[in-house]
C-alpha cells in the first residue's frame, strides 16, 4: 500500500484515482472543483484544499493537469517544495512539453525530489477499465518503482529518460489527430460517392487503411453524433502543437504535421470551445462544400 498525493481529479484523473483506490493505496487528493474531491471522497480518499496539504505525508505525487506551466506553478512552488518529503517521486501522467520536463526533473533533483513523465493514451474508457498505455520517461529504478502504481492504469512501456515519455505520447497524438482528419476526409467522399460509411469503415477495417480513428473513434463517437471521447478538441490540438515544436527542436521533417496542425486550428476556431476532438469530423463535414484554396 502506497500513500499518493493525487493533483488533478478531472475526466482522466477521477477515474485513475479510483482505480488507485479500489487496488488498496491511499489516496490523498486536489483539484480546484470542489465536485471532483467530493467524487474522490465519495470512492475512499481524502481531499485537501490545497496541492501542498496533499503531497503532506505522500511517498508518490502523481500530477494529472493541462500543461506544463501549471505542472510548474504547482509542483515548484514554495508550500509544495516545503511539503515534499525528501525522496519523494513526482509523476506527470499529463501532456506537458519534454523539453521542460526534462528541466523540471533537474530543478527538483536540487531539492531530493525524483521525478518521471508518465503520460498517457486510452480516453476516459481506458482510464475506467484500466486499460491505458502508460509511456513512461525517467530513471530505470525510479519506474521500476512505481510499477505498483502504474501497472494499475494499463500496460507501461518506458520511452526512455525523462521526458521521453511526453515526447511519445505527443508524437502519437499528432499521429492520432493526422489520421482522424485523413480518414474523415476520406469517408465523407466515399458517402458523397455513395459508399456508406458504415460499409466503407467495414473495408478499411479489413485493410492497409485502417487506424485507431476508423476501428473506434468514427464507429463509437462520430457515426453515433455523441462526440464524447472525453478528450476535447483542444488538448488535442494542443498536444500537436508540442509534437511539431518537439520535431522543430530536433530539426525532423514536419511538412505534413504543420499542415495538420493549421486545419485543426481552423476547427478549434469555429467549433466551441468544448467541441470533443471527434467533432473534427462535423467540423470537416460542413466545410466540405468550401472550393480546397480556402484550407490552403
Amino acid at each position: 500500500m502506497t500513500t499518493i498525493a493525487f493533483i488533478g481529479l478531472g475526466n482522466m484523473g477521477s477515474p485513475m484515482a479510483q482505480r488507485l483506490l479500489a487496488a488498496g493505496h491511499r489516496v490523498r487528493g486536489f483539484d480546484l472543483s470542489e465536485d471532483a474531491k467530493a467524487r474522490l471522497t465519495t470512492a475512499g480518499g481524502a481531499s485537501f484544499g490545497s496541492p501542498a496539504e496533499a503531497v503532506s505525508g505522500a511517498t508518490v505525487v502523481i500530477l494529472m493537469l493541462p500543461n506544463s506551466d501549471v505542472v510548474e506553478s504547482v509542483i515548484t512552488s514554495p508550500e509544495v517544495t516545503a511539503a515534499l518529503a525528501v525522496n519523494t517521486l513526482v509523476i506527470d501522467m499529463g501532456s506537458s512539453e519534454p523539453m521542460r520536463s526534462k528541466d523540471l526533473e533537474q530543478r527538483l533533483r536540487t531539492h531530493n525530489i525524483r521525478f518521471v513523465d508518465a503520460p498517457v493514451s486510452g480516453g476516459v474508457i481506458g482510464a475506467e477499465n484500466g486499460t491505458l498505455t502508460v509511456m513512461a520517461g525517467g530513471d530505470e529504478q525510479d519506474l521500476a518503482e512505481a510499477g505498483d502504481v502504474l501497472d494499475v492504469f494499463g500496460t507501461v512501456k518506458r520511452a526512455g529518460q525523462v521526458g521521453a515519455g511526453h515526447a511519445a505520447k505527443a508524437l502519437n497524438n499528432l499521429m492520432s489527430a493526422t489520421h482522424l482528419l485523413v480518414s474523415s476526409e476520406a469517408i465523407l467522399a466515399g458517402q458523397s460517392f455513395g459508399v456508406e460509411p458504415e460499409l466503407l469503415l467495414q473495408i478499411v477495417n479489413g485493410s492497409s487503411g485502417k487506424s485507431g480513428s476508423t476501428e473506434n473513434k468514427w464507429p463509437n463517437f462520430i457515426l453515433p453524433r455523441s462526440y464524447n471521447s472525453g478528450f476535447t478538441l483542444r488538448l488535442m490540438l494542443k498536444d500537436m502543437k508540442i509534437a511539431i515544436d518537439l520535431a522543430d527542436q530536433v530539426h525532423a521533417a514536419s511538412r505534413l504535421s504543420h499542415a495538420a496542425v493549421k486545419l485543426w486550428e481552423e476547427a478549434a476556431e469555429a467549433l466551441p470551445e468544448s467541441a470533443d476532438h471527434t467533432e473534427i469530423a462535423r467540423w470537416v463535414a460542413e466545410t466540405s462544400q468550401e472550393p480546397a484554396a480556402s484550407h490552403g
